[in-house]
Parts: C-alpha cells; sequence; structure tokens
C-alpha cells in the first residue's frame, strides 16, 4: 500500500530576489518629462490632423468646383445646338462660329482682365464698391492657389452671359461687329456687376465695419446662381444688339414667315438637355463648396429646385401655344424656351426657397417667357432664339421672386411673405444692372452699325454666311447646292 501511495514532499522555499525600487524623488523627476513627451506628441497628431482634415475639405472643394466648372462649360455646347437649330441651315456654320469664338476670345478676355474686375480685391488698400484692381493675368495666384478653381468656374460663367447675346442677334451680324462686343462685354460690363454682387466687397453685397453684410439699400442682395448678374446681363445685352442690328432681311413680311423658322427642331431638343444638364453645375455647383453636411444639403436642394421650376414653366408654355395663343398648335421649340425659363426664372433663389416655392416662381416664370416673346413679336423685336424673354426677362422675374419668397428660419431667405425686406435691394439690383448694361450696349453696338461694321446687307443675308464666309460652303454634306459667291453677289 506504501507503494501505490504517493507521497508528496515539501519543496524547499526559493530564496527571495530583492526587487530594484527607485526612490520616489527620482519618480517623481521622471514623471513631468514623460507628461511633457505624451503632451508634445497629442499635440503632434492633433496638428497633423487637422493639417489631414484641412487638405482633405481642399481637396474635396476642389474637386466639386472642378465637376460644376465642367458641367457649366459643357452648356456652351447646349447653347450652341439650340442656336443652331433655331437658324436656317445656310447659317449654321456662321452661328457656330459665334459660339466659339465666344467661349475663346471670352476666357481669354477673363484671364487678362475680366477676372481682376470681378473679385481681384486690392491687398495694400480698401476696395472700391465700383471694380476690383489686382489678379491681372493671374497674377497673385499661386500665393493662394484655390484661386485657380474659382477662376475656371467663374470664366465659365462669363462666357455664358456671352453667348446669350450670340441668338438674338444670330444671321445677319457680322464677324467683327460681334467679336468687339463679346470682347468688351467679357472684359468689363460682365465682370462689374459680378464685383457689385459676388465678391464681397460691391455696392449689392458688403460687409460694414461690424462685420455685418449689407449693401446699398441695407439688406445684401440674395442671387444664389445668377439670374441677374448672369442671365439678366446677357439678356439686356442681347435686347439691345436684336434692336441695334436690325431685323433679318425680309423679317416681318407675311408672305415670308415660313422662311424664317429654324431648320432644326431635333437640335433644339437635344440643345436644350443638354443646357438643362449643365445647369446642375450652374446652379448646385454655386454652394463654392462640398466639405460640410450644410454644403452637401444645400447643394441637394437646388438641384431638386433646379428640376422642379423648368418642369412646371415648360408644360405652361406648351400649354398656352397650344391653347391660347395662336395659332394654337403644339409648339416644341416654345416647350424648350419654356423649360429654359424655369430655369433662369430659378436660379437666383434656388439655394433660398423649399420645392412648392419653386414650382410657383417655375409657374410664373412660364407667364413672363410668353408675356416678353409676345410682346417683342409686337414690337417688331427680331430675336432669332427669344434670348430677352428666356434671359433677360426671367431674368428680372428671378430677382424679384426672392423678394417674395423664401423663409428665413428655414431656407436662408428674406421674403415678404415671411415678414422679410429683401424686396428693396433686388429691385435696386434690376435697376442698376439694366442702367449699366443698357448704355454701354448701346455706346458699343450703334457706332458699329453706323460705320458699317455691324449688320450684314440684305444680298449676304440672302446667300447665307456660310457660303459667303465660311469654308466649305455648306454645313452638311447633303445640304441643296448653294449659288455660288459670285452669283450671290
Amino acid at each position: 500500500l506504501k507503494c501505490l501511495v504517493r507521497v508528496r514532499r515539501p519543496r524547499p522555499p526559493r530564496p527571495e530576489t530583492p526587487c530594484p525600487r527607485r526612490p520616489i524623488a527620482a519618480a517623481s523627476a521622471v514623471l513631468p518629462d514623460a507628461m511633457s513627451t505624451l503632451e508634445s506628441r497629442v499635440a503632434t497628431l492633433e496638428e497633423n490632423l487637422n493639417q489631414k482634415i484641412a487638405d482633405y475639405d481642399e481637396a474635396l472643394d476642389t474637386i466639386w468646383m472642378l465637376l460644376a466648372a465642367a458641367l457649366v462649360f459643357f452648356m456652351h455646347s447646349g447653347f450652341s445646338m439650340l442656336e443652331t437649330g433655331c437658324v436656317r441651315h445656310k447659317n449654321t456654320q456662321n452661328i457656330l462660329a459665334k459660339n466659339l469664338i465666344v467661349v475663346t476670345v471670352g476666357f481669354l478676355c477673363w484671364y487678362i482682365i475680366g477676372y481682376p474686375l470681378a473679385f481681384g480685391a486690392p491687398t495694400a488698400s480698401e476696395p472700391t464698391r465700383f471694380a476690383g484692381a489686382n489678379n491681372f493675368a493671374m497674377d497673385g495666384f499661386w500665393d493662394a492657389p484655390s484661386s485657380f478653381r474659382n477662376w475656371l468656374f467663374q470664366g465659365a460663367f462669363c462666357a455664358t452671359g456671352a453667348t446669350i447675346v450670340s441668338g438674338s442677334m444670330a444671321e445677319r451680324t457680322q464677324l467683327k461687329g460681334f467679336i468687339t462686343y463679346t470682347t468688351l462685354m467679357t472684359s468689363f460690363i460682365y465682370p462689374i456687376v459680378i464685383w457689385w454682387g459676388w465678391s464681397g466687397n460691391g455696392i449689392f453685397n458688403y460687409t460694414d465695419d461690424n462685420g455685418v453684410s449689407t449693401s446699398m439699400t441695407g439688406t445684401p442682395l440674395m442671387d444664389f446662381a445668377g439670374s441677374g448678374l448672369v442671365h439678366l446681363v446677357g439678356g439686356i445685352g442681347a435686347l439691345c444688339g436684336a434692336v441695334i442690328v436690325g431685323p433679318r432681311a425680309g423679317r416681318w413680311e407675311p408672305e415670308k414667315q415660313e422662311e424664317f423658322e429654324g431648320h432644326s427642331i431635333p437640335f433644339c431638343v437635344l440643345g436644350t438637355f443638354f443646357l438643362w444638364f449643365g445647369w446642375y453645375g450652374f446652379n448646385p455647383g454655386s454652394t463654392l463648396e462640398m466639405h460640410s453636411v450644410g454644403a452637401a444639403n444645400t447643394a441637394g436642394i437646388v438641384a431638386v429646385n433646379t428640376t422642379l421650376a423648368p418642369c412646371v414653366a415648360g408644360l405652361v408654355v406648351f400649354f398656352l401655344r397650344a391653347k391660347v395663343c395662336p395659332p394654337r398648335l403644339l409648339d416644341v421649340g416654345g416647350f424648350c424656351n419654356g423649360i429654359l425659363a424655369g430655369l433662369v426664372s430659378i436660379t437666383a433663389g434656388c439655394g433660398f426657397v423649399k420645392s412648392w416655392e419653386a414650382l410657383i416662381i417655375g409657374f410664373i416664370g412660364g407667364f413672363v417667357y410668353q408675356g416678353a416673346s409676345m410682346l417683342l413679336r409686337k414690337l417688331k423685336v427680331d430675336d432669332v432664339v427669344d434670348a430677352f424673354p428666356v434671359h433677360g426677362a426671367c431674368g428680372v422675374w428671378g430677382l424679384l421672386a426672392l423678394g417674395f419668397f423664401g423663409n428665413p428660419d428655414e431656407t436662408g431667405g428674406n421674403g415678404a411673405f415671411y415678414g422679410g425686406d429683401q424686396i428693396s435691394i433686388q429691385i435696386f439690383a434690376v435697376f442698376m444692372i439694366v442702367m449699366w448694361v443698357t448704355p454701354l450696349s448701346i455706346a458699343i453696338m450703334l457706332p458699329l452699325r453706323l460705320l458699317g461694321a455691324l449688320r450684314h446687307s440684305d444680298e449676304f443675308q440672302e446667300a447665307g454666311a456660310d457660303l459667303m464666309e465660311h469654308s466649305p460652303p455648306k454645313a452638311y454634306s447633303q445640304q441643296t447646292a448653294s449659288p455660288s459667291k459670285e452669283t450671290a453677289m
């Protein structure tokens, strides 16, 4: 039995190894150094994190602005197609050449002097309320690289304002006269208005000594994406051009009305969709940033409003021309211009109104466009693409609409329907824009007309600009052969 029982013998005790301990005084001396090192590391991490966040925000804003600028630039393809569809086939290349000139000449003028007058706040002196005076030919941009994206985005806007004029004066305007006006529009007329409203230093919107946004009338202007600052400027220029250059030869002779119909309704429809698509850069892109939830939400409601207003405006015009206005037939071209009228009408208020308010603004915009279009015909003003009714009349309505709509507690508006006092500055802006663009446009175009540098002769118009000054002499390979230039002359 003893063999079967395991006897557990006690282990001998291990010798105790003394644990070295630092004196309390030594530990107290080391602890502050460790804490200081830890605090330094935390501060460095925090600084690096903040820099990463700032870099991320800057990159996100740049991507957003470049995307928006590309969409706005794409609008020129829409203008080109729409204007091409509205002219006769014998002037197709000519109107396309003018659209290309607007973009190329316009951006060069914007580079040299347009942007400095529109956004070039001086650094060494107090800015004036009239115009900017800095960053000529991008001087100083490398000190603030974010200026490059703003230059591109706003430059696309500038060219848009100028191309509005080309359509109204189509088929009878000389190229040299049009280039002259485009140069002055993109170099001086348009940039000054932009300084007034969007620079933060102009008469429509500046910061007073107390850091409060104000204007010459008290309340700062609201024009989110340019119903007035962009479209009204172009619309007034278009009206002046159409009046001064005069109607196309034979335009108002009753027996020749059908001769002046546009040659391609499909181009008009495609051009309208191109413009509508580009408007999603024009309006949502005017948030100018996309690194915050607030900016993202604003862009969302802006895009929704940019969808709803043209829908109702287009349907209003389509119905009016089908059931109310002679000849009471379905007018696809009118439908297209109604859509554009709704887009222009909501451009000022797209970021300040609710969706149901956008529907009302678009609904009224349809009537504004139709009324203005009928008035021009009554006065025998030959606006080939209805540029003034779309951009001028609806640009006025877009500005004035913000005097009535927009809840200050929910959308940041200041409309009279909610107790706001926005209407005074909106009216003042309309008045100032009209009084600025009209006399300058007349001062440019009227001398050109008197000097014979603006309007083509009746014989030239009859033959068509493509035959008279373009190579090849026709835009379409299957187009009916035109008479020779010698025969036309």
